[in-house]
């Protein structure tokens, strides 16, 4: 008697213990990669942000808990209302458990709101305004990859320490271009540099003339490019036509991806100064995950897709680890557990949402010292996540306690 009930107590605490070790919601796990499936971003996230999303979840095997995980993707546009429109949807229709990518800051920004209301998990592996994980944090969301803040104290510092201490820029009129126009400004007041002026154009622009001629006639030595993607090489080329560089300014790319490089080509590109966050070649894990991406996507991939890898992983890992794919109990794993993947090693994320995560400080190469296709950079210095990344008490982010 005493036999059978222990052993019909412990049933009970088992079947109690149960639903608390693995509750998916809906029996499915559901990665939304809400990206720029069709516009200016469409090379550097697009398709290859899926790809990797994917090859994430076939690398973590398929399943989590036992339940399938799923991968759906939309394209926003480049546009804050039709992403919130999606991502309501998602959540509210798709059950979708996690929205990535998010490529674009006011996109970003948008659905930040959203998750934070609805308490869903967002990971934005590609927008930069470095609000994100500031003043517009949230307990669901991570900023991944990099921000306006890391590119500004990579880029903006070295060249102003390289003697370009004036700077004009031309920046991309929206929530990312302001932020990060902002941020390189500081730091380059901040090493004795001096800001002459700045050009605000829309995005998707196609004519840069205007705003180099104002460029030029500041005479300033550095002409930041606080854009991206297409209106980055754009303003490359016609900078290019206008005989910038030949007259002796510099160009300082603020945000490039190897694609926005091989777009360009070499013989355009060589010598501009980039902050990356995760280079193909950089170490064996890099160069055989980069192998397997280039025959399923017919490119190398830049440092979002291989963030977008390393995401979603992380992100299977804490629903793996929580027992649940409840929004704050994953946030909290993702918190807990140390980042592993082909670029970050030991990486962590602190209260604010922010992942600590090394960048890399890079050059173009010169055509003939390139060996191969995809072979772009050298690789001038490590940048230690402490020294790339906004200090913890200087983003404003509510979630973060003040001191004193």
């Amino acid at each position: 008697m005493k036999h059978r009930l222990f052993g019909a107590l412990a049933a009970v605490i088992a079947l109690a213990a149960l639903p608390a070790r693995a509750q998916i919601s809906d029996d499915v796990v559901r990665i939304g990669v809400l990206t720029d499936l069709t516009g200016l971003y469409s090379d550097n996230t697009g398709t290859g942000s899926v790809t990797a999303t994917k090859m994430a979840v076939e690398d973590f095997g398929g399943t989590v808990l036992g339940k399938k995980i799923e991968v759906v993707a939309a394209d926003h546009q480049n546009k804050a209302d039709i992403s919130s429109s999606v991502a309501r949807k998602w959540i509210d229709e798709d059950k979708v458990d996690v929205i990535t990518s998010v490529a674009n800051s006011a996109v970003a920004l948008a659905v930040q709101g959203i998750t934070r209301d609805k308490n869903r998990i967002l990971i934005n592996t590609a927008a930069a305004t470095s609000d994100f994980t500031g003043k517009a944090c949230s307990p669901v969301g991570f900023g991944w990859t990099y921000d306006t803040y890391a590119l500004a104290a990579g880029t903006g510092k070295a060249v102003t320490k390289q003697g370009g201490d004036s700077w004009y820029f031309l920046t991309a009129d929206y929530a990312f271009g302001h932020a990060l126009e902002r941020d390189t400004a500081s730091f380059v007041t901040a090493s004795g540099g001096k800001v002459l002026g700045s050009s605000r154009i829309p995005i998707s622009n196609m004519d840069f003339s205007s705003f180099l001629l104002q460029a030029q006639g500041s005479r300033a030595k550095v002409i930041g490019l606080a854009n991206a993607g297409g209106d980055f090489i754009n303003s490359v080329k016609q900078a290019a036509e206008f005989g910038v560089v030949a007259s002796g300014q510099r160009l300082a790319a603020l945000l490039a991806v190897i694609h926005d490089i091989r777009s360009l080509g070499l013989k355009a590109a060589q010598g501009l100064v980039v902050t990356d966050f995760g280079y193909w070649d950089l170490n064996d894990e890099t160069r055989a995950f980069s192998k397997r991406f280039m025959e399923r996507h017919g490119t190398m991939p830049n440092f979002i897709h291989l963030a977008d890898y390393g995401a979603a992983l992380h992100y299977l890992k804490a629903v793996q680890a929580a027992g649940t794919d409840e929004a704050k109990a994953v946030a909290a794993k993702m918190k807990e557990l140390k980042i592993n993947d082909p670029v970050t090693k030991d990486g962590w994320i602190r209260e604010d949402g922010r992942v600590m995560r090394d960048a890399w400080l890079v050059e173009v190469k010169k055509p003939e010292e390139s060996k191969g296709p995809w072979d772009f950079y050298k690789i001038l210095a490590r940048i230690p996540a402490e020294e790339s990344i906004r200090p913890l008490d200087k983003g404003d982010c509510p979630l973060v306690a003040k001191k004193g």
